[in-house]
């Protein structure tokens, strides 16, 4: 059996993590969990054995969610697996009889014979479950610290010109900002806003009704032609079957410093826009005069 899903050594965005989800879908649903073997080793998080105990093993797994950069394993006695992959994390379908490697840090036996398991190099991922009693309030709770999604109802031109209200923030940091919006990653950001033709740097509060439109287009556009490309492979991504996936052959900015602008010609810039290198077209993408921006 080939490993299935999930491999990338730079933080996943939410292309990546919709490929993992939806390669596990044919493997998953219906399966029954037999035990759960950990490695002993923390994650960024404390791993709650007692929970994978008495609320996964035993359970047979009803789907797989995604809530932002987060994958959701639900059980039929309604609890739910919470895991993140981190910067390192990847998780593959194997043969049980198939030799553990290092950094396998979560093995679930399966009632087909297959193992799903969780490796981890760098063990910034993070595993948590939700009892069936609690799962319902703690992922209330957790939603809300999560923003909106971009293929949800609430990602619109006028939620967004009222969450930049008078904001000088940056707009590509507001569009990083998790809390805010939640799962666009660096890659997606540059492009789209190269897209959508607003400049990096733009505050955010001054952005008109029709460029946040122009955003929300361009966002959801790239996002679902991430997804249907099986992600990017800019830092070794493996998506569903391990097979790499291949939008970094479509990006327009992201990467390409120096290189001509596929639209006008001019070369592509990169600057340091809240931490996250930063590439853009400065014709394509004019900043708006006499602004300040805070970083």
């Amino acid at each position: 059996m080939e490993r299935i899903v999930g491999e990338c050594y730079a933080m996943p965005e939410l292309p990546e993590v919709e490929v993992t989800r939806r390669g596990l879908l044919p493997h998953l649903p219906g399966r029954a969990v037999l035990a759960a073997l950990w490695s002993g080793k923390r994650l960024r998080l404390p791993v709650p054995l007692t929970l994978l105990e008495q609320c996964i093993c035993g359970s047979q797994i009803s789907t797989v969610d995604r809530r932002a950069k987060y994958l959701l394993i639900r059980m039929n006695n309604a609890s739910v697996l919470v895991l993140h992959l981190g910067m390192t994390g990847k998780l593959g379908m194997f043969p049980k009889v198939t030799e553990r490697v290092t950094h396998d840090h979560l093995c679930l036996e399966l009632d087909s014979g297959a193992e799903l398991r969780f490796n981890d190099a760098r063990r910034f991922g993070s595993v948590m479950v939700w009892s069936g009693e609690e799962a319902e309030r703690l992922e209330q709770d957790f939603s809300r610290s999560q923003g909106i999604e971009p293929f949800g109802p609430d990602f619109t031109a006028a939620h967004l010109v009222q969450l930049a209200g008078q904001r000088k923030q940056a707009v590509k940091s507001l569009l990083m900002d998790s809390k805010l919006i939640a799962g666009v990653g660096n890659i997606y950001a540059n492009e789209t806003l190269f897209a959508a033709g607003v400049h990096p740097q733009a505050p955010a509060g001054s952005l008109s009704a029709e460029q946040w439109q122009r955003v929300v287009d361009c966002c959801r556009e790239i996002l679902s032609r991430a997804i249907e490309a099986g992600g990017s492979t800019v830092s070794d991504f493996l998506g569903a079957n391990g097979q790499p996936g291949w939008f970094q052959l479509q990006l327009a900015v992201y990467g390409r410093k120096d290189q001509p602008c596929l639209q006008c010609g001019q070369a592509i810039c990169k600057e340091v826009i809240g931490g996250r290198a930063s590439f853009f077209c400065p014709r394509c993408q004019p900043m708006p005069a006499a602004r300040s921006v805070e970083r």
